[in-house]
Protein backbone atom coordinates (compact mmCIF):
# COMPACT_ATOMS: atom_id res chain seq x y z
CA UNK A 1 0.00 0.00 0.00
CA UNK A 2 2.52 2.43 1.12
CA UNK A 3 4.21 1.80 -2.92
CA UNK A 4 0.84 2.41 -4.10
CA UNK A 5 0.64 5.59 -2.50
CA UNK A 6 3.99 7.11 -3.44
CA UNK A 7 3.25 6.14 -7.24
CA UNK A 8 -0.31 8.34 -6.43
CA UNK A 9 1.38 10.83 -5.21
CA UNK A 10 3.46 11.37 -8.05
CA UNK A 11 0.84 11.65 -10.69
CA UNK A 12 -2.47 12.48 -9.03
CA UNK A 13 -2.99 16.49 -8.76
CA UNK A 14 0.66 17.41 -10.51
CA UNK A 15 -0.99 17.46 -14.13
CA UNK A 16 2.46 19.53 -15.15
CA UNK A 17 4.75 16.63 -14.35
CA UNK A 18 4.67 14.82 -17.80
CA UNK A 19 6.25 17.94 -19.63
CA UNK A 20 8.60 19.67 -16.99
CA UNK A 21 11.76 18.96 -17.12
CA UNK A 22 12.23 17.77 -14.11
CA UNK A 23 10.92 14.35 -14.60
CA UNK A 24 8.80 13.24 -11.54
CA UNK A 25 11.13 12.75 -9.08
CA UNK A 26 13.79 15.59 -9.80
CA UNK A 27 15.73 13.83 -11.83
CA UNK A 28 15.76 15.12 -15.54
CA UNK A 29 14.60 13.51 -18.82
CA UNK A 30 16.47 13.97 -21.80
CA UNK A 31 16.23 17.84 -22.15
CA UNK A 32 16.27 17.58 -25.93
CA UNK A 33 13.20 15.91 -25.53
CA UNK A 34 11.38 17.86 -23.26
CA UNK A 35 10.15 21.48 -25.16
CA UNK A 36 11.98 24.35 -22.80
CA UNK A 37 8.67 26.27 -22.78
CA UNK A 38 7.90 23.44 -20.09
CA UNK A 39 11.23 22.87 -18.43
CA UNK A 40 10.67 25.54 -14.97
CA UNK A 41 7.57 23.98 -14.42
CA UNK A 42 6.86 23.14 -10.61
CA UNK A 43 6.78 19.17 -9.49
CA UNK A 44 6.87 17.25 -7.02
CA UNK A 45 9.66 15.01 -5.65
CA UNK A 46 8.16 11.31 -4.91
CA UNK A 47 10.58 8.70 -3.85
CA UNK A 48 10.60 6.53 -7.40
CA UNK A 49 11.98 8.65 -10.57
CA UNK A 50 10.17 7.98 -14.25
CA UNK A 51 13.28 4.60 -14.45
CA UNK A 52 12.52 2.67 -11.99
CA UNK A 53 8.34 2.74 -12.82
CA UNK A 54 8.72 0.16 -15.72
CA UNK A 55 11.30 -2.30 -14.12
CA UNK A 56 8.12 -2.73 -11.02
CA UNK A 57 6.60 -4.59 -13.79
CA UNK A 58 7.15 -8.32 -14.38
CA UNK A 59 5.68 -8.31 -18.07
CA UNK A 60 4.41 -6.07 -20.72
CA UNK A 61 1.96 -3.97 -20.32
CA UNK A 62 -1.44 -4.52 -22.40
CA UNK A 63 -3.34 -1.71 -23.02
CA UNK A 64 -6.76 -1.81 -24.87
CA UNK A 65 -7.63 1.36 -26.69
CA UNK A 66 -10.91 2.28 -28.05
CA UNK A 67 -11.74 5.45 -30.36
CA UNK A 68 -14.87 6.64 -32.23
CA UNK A 69 -12.39 7.39 -35.34
CA UNK A 70 -9.45 5.90 -36.79
CA UNK A 71 -7.45 6.22 -40.33
CA UNK A 72 -8.41 6.02 -43.35
CA UNK A 73 -10.26 8.23 -41.49
CA UNK A 74 -7.62 11.34 -41.06
CA UNK A 75 -7.91 13.78 -38.23
CA UNK A 76 -5.72 14.88 -35.18
CA UNK A 77 -6.89 11.89 -33.25
CA UNK A 78 -6.02 9.12 -35.40
CA UNK A 79 -2.48 10.59 -36.15
CA UNK A 80 -2.06 10.68 -32.03
CA UNK A 81 -3.15 7.26 -32.08
CA UNK A 82 -0.97 5.74 -34.26
CA UNK A 83 1.92 7.42 -33.82
CA UNK A 84 1.43 6.35 -29.50
CA UNK A 85 0.39 2.95 -30.78
CA UNK A 86 3.51 2.86 -32.77
CA UNK A 87 6.42 3.80 -30.65
CA UNK A 88 4.49 2.60 -27.16
CA UNK A 89 5.94 -0.99 -28.52
CA UNK A 90 9.62 0.19 -27.60
CA UNK A 91 8.56 0.86 -24.01
CA UNK A 92 7.39 -1.72 -23.16
CA UNK A 93 3.55 -1.69 -24.34
CA UNK A 94 1.42 -3.57 -26.44
CA UNK A 95 -1.67 -1.94 -27.75
CA UNK A 96 -5.51 -3.35 -28.88
CA UNK A 97 -7.20 -1.33 -30.78
CA UNK A 98 -11.37 -1.35 -31.26
CA UNK A 99 -11.91 1.25 -33.90
CA UNK A 100 -15.14 1.48 -36.82
CA UNK A 101 -15.00 0.02 -40.06
CA UNK A 102 -15.05 2.37 -42.34
CA UNK A 103 -15.31 -0.55 -44.78
CA UNK A 104 -11.66 0.38 -46.75
CA UNK A 105 -8.68 -0.61 -44.71
CA UNK A 106 -6.74 -3.67 -45.14
CA UNK A 107 -6.58 -5.78 -41.89
CA UNK A 108 -4.38 -4.77 -39.69
CA UNK A 109 -2.70 -6.93 -36.43
CA UNK A 110 -4.77 -5.87 -33.14
CA UNK A 111 -7.00 -3.35 -34.19
CA UNK A 112 -10.43 -4.67 -34.57
CA UNK A 113 -12.90 -3.27 -36.57
CA UNK A 114 -16.31 -2.75 -34.94
CA UNK A 115 -19.59 -2.15 -38.23
CA UNK A 116 -20.41 1.43 -38.21
CA UNK A 117 -23.32 3.63 -39.91
CA UNK A 118 -22.45 7.06 -41.24
CA UNK A 119 -23.54 10.14 -39.69
CA UNK A 120 -26.30 12.30 -41.54
CA UNK A 121 -24.57 15.49 -40.95
CA UNK A 122 -20.62 14.33 -40.95
CA UNK A 123 -20.44 11.59 -43.43
CA UNK A 124 -17.11 11.71 -42.75
CA UNK A 125 -17.64 10.17 -39.26
CA UNK A 126 -18.63 6.59 -38.29
CA UNK A 127 -21.16 5.58 -35.03
CA UNK A 128 -20.22 2.17 -34.18
CA UNK A 129 -23.03 -0.59 -33.49
CA UNK A 130 -23.51 -0.53 -29.52
CA UNK A 131 -24.18 -4.43 -29.64
CA UNK A 132 -21.18 -5.43 -32.02
CA UNK A 133 -19.22 -2.90 -30.05
CA UNK A 134 -19.23 -4.29 -26.49
CA UNK A 135 -19.19 -7.94 -28.45
CA UNK A 136 -15.73 -7.06 -29.54
CA UNK A 137 -14.56 -5.72 -26.12
CA UNK A 138 -15.83 -8.60 -24.16
CA UNK A 139 -14.26 -11.49 -27.02
CA UNK A 140 -10.95 -9.50 -26.74
CA UNK A 141 -11.02 -9.97 -22.34
CA UNK A 142 -9.09 -13.02 -22.58
CA UNK A 143 -5.84 -10.82 -23.27
CA UNK A 144 -5.87 -9.74 -19.47
CA UNK A 145 -5.30 -6.24 -20.18
CA UNK A 146 -3.87 -4.07 -16.89
CA UNK A 147 -5.10 -0.38 -18.54
CA UNK A 148 -7.98 0.75 -20.58
CA UNK A 149 -7.74 4.38 -22.56
CA UNK A 150 -10.32 5.91 -24.17
CA UNK A 151 -9.83 8.10 -26.83
CA UNK A 152 -13.34 9.77 -27.83
CA UNK A 153 -15.99 10.23 -25.78
CA UNK A 154 -18.76 8.36 -28.05
CA UNK A 155 -19.77 4.91 -28.43
CA UNK A 156 -16.01 4.00 -27.37
CA UNK A 157 -16.64 6.12 -24.31
CA UNK A 158 -19.28 4.12 -22.60
CA UNK A 159 -17.95 0.84 -24.02
CA UNK A 160 -14.32 1.51 -22.49
CA UNK A 161 -15.54 2.31 -19.16
CA UNK A 162 -17.85 -0.27 -18.93
CA UNK A 163 -15.34 -3.27 -20.15
CA UNK A 164 -12.97 -1.50 -17.55
CA UNK A 165 -15.54 -1.36 -14.69
CA UNK A 166 -16.51 -4.95 -15.59
CA UNK A 167 -12.56 -6.52 -15.31
CA UNK A 168 -11.56 -3.97 -12.41
CA UNK A 169 -9.12 -2.21 -14.74
CA UNK A 170 -7.95 1.36 -14.35
CA UNK A 171 -9.44 3.64 -17.31
CA UNK A 172 -8.36 6.43 -18.50
CA UNK A 173 -9.19 9.32 -21.63
CA UNK A 174 -6.90 11.39 -23.77
CA UNK A 175 -9.01 14.77 -24.43
CA UNK A 176 -8.00 15.37 -27.63
CA UNK A 177 -11.31 18.07 -28.78
CA UNK A 178 -12.88 21.01 -27.68
CA UNK A 179 -16.41 20.03 -28.46
CA UNK A 180 -17.72 23.62 -26.97
CA UNK A 181 -16.94 25.12 -29.41
CA UNK A 182 -17.88 22.32 -32.17
CA UNK A 183 -21.03 21.40 -31.84
CA UNK A 184 -22.61 24.75 -32.79
CA UNK A 185 -21.08 24.02 -36.88
CA UNK A 186 -23.13 21.17 -37.36
CA UNK A 187 -26.43 21.98 -35.07
CA UNK A 188 -27.02 25.31 -36.17
CA UNK A 189 -30.48 25.31 -35.24
CA UNK A 190 -30.08 24.72 -31.23
CA UNK A 191 -29.17 27.65 -29.24
CA UNK A 192 -25.01 28.08 -29.11
CA UNK A 193 -25.42 28.59 -25.06
CA UNK A 194 -27.32 25.37 -24.50
CA UNK A 195 -25.00 23.75 -26.37
CA UNK A 196 -22.07 25.05 -25.11
CA UNK A 197 -23.50 24.04 -21.42
CA UNK A 198 -24.46 20.56 -22.58
CA UNK A 199 -20.95 19.91 -24.04
CA UNK A 200 -19.53 21.13 -20.69
CA UNK A 201 -22.23 18.85 -18.32
CA UNK A 202 -21.16 15.89 -20.51
CA UNK A 203 -17.08 16.61 -20.13
CA UNK A 204 -17.38 17.00 -16.44
CA UNK A 205 -19.67 13.77 -16.16
CA UNK A 206 -17.33 11.68 -18.37
CA UNK A 207 -14.46 12.78 -16.80
CA UNK A 208 -15.20 12.56 -13.22
CA UNK A 209 -15.75 8.60 -13.77
CA UNK A 210 -12.05 8.07 -14.40
CA UNK A 211 -9.16 7.50 -13.18
CA UNK A 212 -6.83 9.97 -15.20
CA UNK A 213 -7.24 12.42 -18.53
CA UNK A 214 -4.91 13.32 -20.61
CA UNK A 215 -4.91 16.70 -22.18
CA UNK A 216 -2.36 17.59 -25.37
CA UNK A 217 -1.82 21.60 -24.00
CA UNK A 218 -2.16 23.50 -21.07
CA UNK A 219 -4.90 25.17 -22.24
CA UNK A 220 -7.53 22.09 -22.70
CA UNK A 221 -6.07 21.03 -18.78
CA UNK A 222 -6.90 24.62 -17.75
CA UNK A 223 -10.62 24.53 -19.76
CA UNK A 224 -11.26 21.13 -18.09
CA UNK A 225 -10.59 22.26 -14.69
CA UNK A 226 -12.94 25.32 -15.61
CA UNK A 227 -15.66 22.59 -16.20
CA UNK A 228 -15.90 21.41 -13.32
CA UNK A 229 -13.21 18.39 -13.73
CA UNK A 230 -11.67 17.17 -10.56
CA UNK A 231 -9.87 13.88 -11.81
CA UNK A 232 -6.42 13.86 -12.34
CA UNK A 233 -5.43 16.20 -15.20
CA UNK A 234 -2.03 15.18 -17.11
CA UNK A 235 -0.38 17.45 -19.74
CA UNK A 236 1.53 15.21 -22.73
CA UNK A 237 1.21 16.06 -25.98
CA UNK A 238 1.06 13.76 -29.21
CA UNK A 239 4.95 14.14 -30.31
CA UNK A 240 5.81 13.46 -34.02
CA UNK A 241 7.66 11.77 -36.06
CA UNK A 242 10.16 13.97 -37.15
CA UNK A 243 11.54 12.56 -39.68
CA UNK A 244 8.95 11.44 -41.41
CA UNK A 245 8.32 15.23 -42.56
CA UNK A 246 11.90 15.48 -43.58
CA UNK A 247 13.59 15.11 -47.15
CA UNK A 248 10.11 15.68 -49.05
CA UNK A 249 10.80 16.96 -52.54
CA UNK A 250 9.17 20.52 -53.43
CA UNK A 251 9.90 21.03 -56.47
CA UNK A 252 8.38 18.07 -57.60
CA UNK A 253 5.37 19.00 -56.10
CA UNK A 254 4.79 21.66 -57.34
CA UNK A 255 5.39 20.47 -60.71
CA UNK A 256 3.01 17.67 -60.33
CA UNK A 257 0.25 20.74 -59.35
CA UNK A 258 1.27 23.09 -61.74
CA UNK A 259 2.60 25.66 -59.15
CA UNK A 260 5.37 27.60 -60.78
CA UNK A 261 8.77 27.60 -58.65
CA UNK A 262 8.59 31.53 -57.96
CA UNK A 263 5.36 31.09 -56.37
CA UNK A 264 4.97 32.24 -52.79
CA UNK A 265 3.08 29.62 -51.25
CA UNK A 266 0.95 29.70 -47.70
CA UNK A 267 0.04 26.34 -46.87
CA UNK A 268 -2.86 24.77 -44.85
CA UNK A 269 -2.81 20.83 -44.25
CA UNK A 270 -5.87 19.46 -41.85
CA UNK A 271 -9.44 18.65 -42.35
CA UNK A 272 -11.34 21.13 -44.28
CA UNK A 273 -13.73 21.72 -41.39
CA UNK A 274 -16.39 24.65 -40.66
CA UNK A 275 -14.17 25.09 -36.85
CA UNK A 276 -10.87 25.03 -38.62
CA UNK A 277 -11.97 28.71 -39.79
CA UNK A 278 -10.21 28.29 -43.35
CA UNK A 279 -12.74 30.69 -44.14
CA UNK A 280 -10.90 33.51 -42.40
CA UNK A 281 -7.77 32.40 -44.81
CA UNK A 282 -9.99 32.78 -47.73
CA UNK A 283 -10.43 36.44 -46.85
CA UNK A 284 -7.06 37.22 -46.13
CA UNK A 285 -6.03 35.82 -49.21
CA UNK A 286 -8.44 38.11 -50.93
CA UNK A 287 -6.10 41.17 -49.22
CA UNK A 288 -3.02 39.60 -50.16
CA UNK A 289 -4.14 39.47 -53.72
CA UNK A 290 -3.34 43.18 -53.66
CA UNK A 291 -0.25 43.01 -51.97
CA UNK A 292 0.97 40.67 -53.69
CA UNK A 293 -0.54 38.82 -56.51
CA UNK A 294 2.00 36.09 -56.92
CA UNK A 295 0.63 34.45 -53.61
CA UNK A 296 -1.10 31.27 -53.58
CA UNK A 297 -2.95 29.47 -50.70
CA UNK A 298 -2.90 25.91 -50.95
CA UNK A 299 -5.73 23.62 -49.11
CA UNK A 300 -4.83 20.10 -48.29
CA UNK A 301 -7.33 18.16 -47.07
CA UNK A 302 -11.51 17.24 -47.45
CA UNK A 303 -14.04 17.69 -45.28
CA UNK A 304 -17.84 18.97 -44.66
CA UNK A 305 -16.96 22.43 -45.59
CA UNK A 306 -15.15 22.04 -48.52
CA UNK A 307 -17.94 22.86 -51.26
CA UNK A 308 -18.57 25.89 -49.55
CA UNK A 309 -14.74 27.41 -49.24
CA UNK A 310 -15.12 26.74 -52.96
CA UNK A 311 -17.98 28.27 -53.39
CA UNK A 312 -16.57 31.75 -50.71
CA UNK A 313 -13.30 31.96 -53.05
CA UNK A 314 -15.39 32.14 -56.17
CA UNK A 315 -17.58 34.89 -54.45
CA UNK A 316 -14.61 36.59 -53.66
CA UNK A 317 -13.13 36.17 -56.91
CA UNK A 318 -9.98 34.75 -55.28
CA UNK A 319 -10.01 31.16 -57.48
CA UNK A 320 -6.29 31.66 -59.08
CA UNK A 321 -5.24 32.49 -55.61
CA UNK A 322 -6.05 29.53 -54.11
CA UNK A 323 -5.80 25.95 -54.82
CA UNK A 324 -8.07 22.98 -53.18
CA UNK A 325 -5.89 19.82 -53.23
CA UNK A 326 -7.78 17.28 -51.22
CA UNK A 327 -6.34 14.77 -48.80
CA UNK A 328 -2.57 13.73 -49.38
CA UNK A 329 -1.09 10.36 -48.50
CA UNK A 330 1.27 10.83 -45.19
CA UNK A 331 3.83 8.96 -46.29
CA UNK A 332 3.81 9.78 -49.78
CA UNK A 333 2.66 12.63 -50.97
CA UNK A 334 2.19 15.10 -47.84
CA UNK A 335 6.54 15.36 -46.94
CA UNK A 336 6.81 17.18 -50.40
CA UNK A 337 3.84 19.29 -49.68
CA UNK A 338 5.71 20.72 -46.52
CA UNK A 339 8.54 21.46 -48.67
CA UNK A 340 6.91 23.00 -51.10
CA UNK A 341 5.69 25.62 -48.76
CA UNK A 342 7.24 29.12 -48.05
CA UNK A 343 5.44 29.54 -45.01
CA UNK A 344 2.28 27.63 -42.78
CA UNK A 345 -0.91 29.14 -42.49
CA UNK A 346 -3.18 28.39 -40.16
CA UNK A 347 -5.98 30.63 -38.32
CA UNK A 348 -8.52 27.77 -36.28
CA UNK A 349 -9.33 28.76 -32.94
CA UNK A 350 -10.47 25.50 -31.31
CA UNK A 351 -7.29 23.29 -31.47
CA UNK A 352 -6.57 21.19 -28.20
CA UNK A 353 -2.57 21.17 -29.47
CA UNK A 354 -2.23 21.59 -33.33
CA UNK A 355 -0.17 19.07 -34.30
CA UNK A 356 0.25 20.28 -38.31
CA UNK A 357 1.88 22.97 -36.89
CA UNK A 358 4.91 20.40 -35.54
CA UNK A 359 4.39 19.03 -38.81
CA UNK A 360 5.14 21.70 -40.81
CA UNK A 361 8.06 22.90 -38.56
CA UNK A 362 9.92 19.77 -38.75
CA UNK A 363 9.79 19.94 -42.05
CA UNK A 364 11.56 23.45 -41.68
CA UNK A 365 7.99 25.65 -42.94
CA UNK A 366 7.86 28.54 -40.86
CA UNK A 367 4.41 28.70 -38.99
CA UNK A 368 2.30 31.99 -39.15
CA UNK A 369 -1.06 31.43 -37.36
CA UNK A 370 -3.26 32.13 -34.85
CA UNK A 371 -2.08 31.62 -30.83
CA UNK A 372 -5.33 30.05 -29.04
CA UNK A 373 -6.03 27.23 -26.91
CA UNK A 374 -3.61 24.40 -27.54
CA UNK A 375 -1.50 26.49 -30.38
CA UNK A 376 -0.18 28.76 -27.99
CA UNK A 377 2.15 26.15 -26.08
CA UNK A 378 3.75 25.56 -29.94
CA UNK A 379 3.36 29.56 -30.90
CA UNK A 380 4.40 31.57 -28.09
CA UNK A 381 8.15 30.47 -27.68
CA UNK A 382 8.53 32.26 -30.63
CA UNK A 383 10.58 29.56 -32.17
CA UNK A 384 10.61 28.76 -36.42
CA UNK A 385 6.29 30.90 -35.51
CA UNK A 386 5.09 34.10 -36.04
CA UNK A 387 1.80 34.78 -33.79
CA UNK A 388 -1.11 36.31 -36.68
CA UNK A 389 -3.30 39.38 -36.08
CA UNK A 390 -6.94 37.85 -36.07
CA UNK A 391 -8.23 40.63 -38.87
CA UNK A 392 -8.03 39.73 -42.30
CA UNK A 393 -6.30 43.04 -43.43
CA UNK A 394 -3.55 42.34 -40.32
CA UNK A 395 -3.38 38.91 -40.70
CA UNK A 396 -2.54 39.55 -44.73
CA UNK A 397 -0.31 42.63 -44.11
CA UNK A 398 2.02 40.63 -41.84
CA UNK A 399 1.77 37.51 -44.30
CA UNK A 400 3.62 39.78 -47.26
CA UNK A 401 5.80 41.28 -44.64
CA UNK A 402 6.92 37.91 -43.77
CA UNK A 403 7.59 36.60 -47.50
CA UNK A 404 9.28 39.63 -48.78
CA UNK A 405 11.70 39.50 -45.64
CA UNK A 406 14.24 36.31 -46.78
CA UNK A 407 17.00 36.29 -44.36
CA UNK A 408 13.91 35.90 -41.80
CA UNK A 409 12.31 33.12 -43.33
CA UNK A 410 15.26 31.17 -43.53
CA UNK A 411 16.05 32.18 -39.75
CA UNK A 412 12.83 30.72 -38.70
CA UNK A 413 13.46 27.67 -41.08
CA UNK A 414 16.20 26.69 -38.57
CA UNK A 415 14.54 27.72 -35.56
CA UNK A 416 11.69 25.40 -36.87
CA UNK A 417 13.69 22.28 -37.50
CA UNK A 418 15.30 22.29 -34.15
CA UNK A 419 11.70 23.33 -31.84
CA UNK A 420 10.16 20.30 -33.94
CA UNK A 421 12.99 18.01 -32.92
CA UNK A 422 11.86 18.76 -29.08
CA UNK A 423 8.43 17.37 -29.16
CA UNK A 424 9.90 13.87 -30.54
CA UNK A 425 7.14 11.26 -30.38
CA UNK A 426 9.36 8.62 -28.75
CA UNK A 427 9.65 10.71 -25.53
CA UNK A 428 5.77 11.14 -25.48
CA UNK A 429 5.37 7.56 -25.59
CA UNK A 430 8.13 7.02 -22.93
CA UNK A 431 5.90 9.17 -20.50
CA UNK A 432 2.51 7.60 -21.38
CA UNK A 433 4.31 4.14 -20.61
CA UNK A 434 4.58 5.32 -17.20
CA UNK A 435 1.31 6.28 -16.67
CA UNK A 436 0.20 3.38 -17.86
CA UNK A 437 2.44 1.92 -15.21
CA UNK A 438 1.44 4.02 -12.74
CA UNK A 439 -2.15 3.71 -13.13
CA UNK A 440 -1.94 -0.46 -12.93
CA UNK A 441 0.58 -0.78 -9.49
CA UNK A 442 -2.01 2.37 -7.98
CA UNK A 443 -4.87 -0.37 -8.69
CA UNK A 444 -3.38 -3.55 -7.57
CA UNK A 445 -5.77 -4.56 -4.49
Amino acid sequence: MAQRQTLDSRFRGNDDCLMSGQGCAGKPFDPVAVPEHFRNATVTSPQYSPATIPGMMTRRLRVLMLSDVYFPRINGVSTSIETFRRDLHHHGVDVTLIAPDYQLEDSVENIHRVPARKLPFDPEDRLMHWDKLRTTAHGLAHKQFDVVHIQTPFAAHYAGVRFARKHGLPVLTTYHTHFEEYFHHYLPVVPRPLLKATARGIARGQCNGLNAIIVPSRAMRDTLRGYGVHAPLHVLPTGIPVERFRGGDGAAFRAKHGIAAERQVGLYVGRVAHEKNIGFLLEATLHMRALNPNFLLVVAGEGPALNGLRQQAKQLGIEDQVRFIGYLDRETELPGCYAAADVFVFASKTETQGLVLLEAMAAGVPAYAFAEMGTKDILEPLRGAVIAPQDAPGFAAGLHALLQDKPRLQTLSQEALAWADEWSAPQRAKQLAELYASLKLDHQP
